[in-house]
């Protein structure tokens, strides 16, 4: 019993020593410890935060969004009293889509009577604004089948007028540029007379409201002969009598505007008109047409 004391006690001075040192070292460490984790919890808030004004933040806009385009304008063209056969080209040429309404159907030859939106309405270009057509029957008869519509999509009429203008900012005034040296005097250039060349197609005879002749379309003549040769041996279908309606009206509408030399035109035509007769079994009220549209165009040509 004596003999094992002194070793207990030392192991307990010992153990007493070690704990002393633990608890120096853990008070030396605590501090450290502690900063550490307050600087990581600052940290993670401070990037939470961020991340949150990320999402939930207002984007930036971009200024080319929203930005109204600007519409360019288009003018309506005057078709009352025309053909509708050139009613129709005239609003296409002009960007234009048409609608007829009323009792009188979209035949070649029928005249447009009334017109809205009026000729020279300013309009936006909102792809192909609809204009409403109104016919009277023409001097044909009515074969076939009518084109009450362009054969495209229209799109709706907005008047140029009441389209909300956009101000642009106002541009800050420039700087007055220093004024040039005076240039010296040019010699005058020598005065080149040139004459002006008749038209290639001078009219057979005038009328107060035609047309003039399309320059950029093929003569009546040549559109009249061109008809000839297409119409040999063509088989009668509906697509066929519309194409010869079609170039028909277009012929004697011509002449009797004065065009070209309509009279050697409508000569052939009735040419034509006689062969379809004997293919298709019809051309006599078209034929009757034509023979009285060359006499009128004969008298006014004297």
């Amino acid at each position: 019993m004596s003999s094992s004391s002194p070793g207990r006690g030392m192991t307990t001075l010992l153990s007493a020593a070690e704990g002393r040192d633990m608890a120096v070292r853990l008070a030396a460490l605590l501090p450290r410890a502690v900063i550490v984790a307050l600087i990581w919890i600052l940290g993670t808030a401070a990037f939470t935060l961020a991340a949150d004004n990320t999402i939930v933040g207002p984007a930036t806009p971009d200024p080319a969004t929203g930005a109204a385009k600007a519409q360019t304008e288009l003018v309506v063209p005057s078709v009352s009293g025309q053909a509708y056969v050139f009613a129709k080209g005239i609003l296409e040429d002009s960007g234009f889509a048409w609608r007829v309404v009323g009792p009188v159907h979209g035949f070649s030859s029928n005249r447009v009577m009334t017109q809205s939106p009026a000729a020279g309405t300013r309009v936006l270009d909102t792809g192909a604004p609809t204009i409403v057509l109104r016919l009277v029957r023409g001097p044909y008869a009515q074969l076939g089948r009518p084109v009450d519509v362009s054969p495209y999509r229209g799109t709706v009429v907005r008047l140029a007028g009441l389209a909300s203008v956009t101000t642009p900012a106002a541009k800050p005034a420039a700087k007055p540029k220093p004024k040039a040296a005076p240039k010296p005097a040019a010699k005058p250039k020598k005065v080149v007379k040139t004459t002006v060349k008749p038209s290639a197609r001078p009219p057979a005879f005038t009328l107060a409201d035609a047309p003039k002749e399309p320059l950029d379309e093929i003569s009546l003549p040549a559109r009249a002969l061109r008809l000839q040769h297409w119409a040999a041996n063509k088989p009668k279908t509906g697509a066929n009598v519309r194409h010869w309606l079609y170039q028909h009206a277009w012929i004697v509408t011509g002449a009797q505007f004065g065009w070209w030399h309509g009279a050697q035109a409508l000569e052939t035509l009735i040419a034509v008109d006689r062969q379809l007769e004997r293919q298709w079994g019809i051309g006599g009220k078209s034929q009757a047409v034509a023979s009285a549209a060359l006499a009128q165009v004969s008298r006014k040509a004297k």
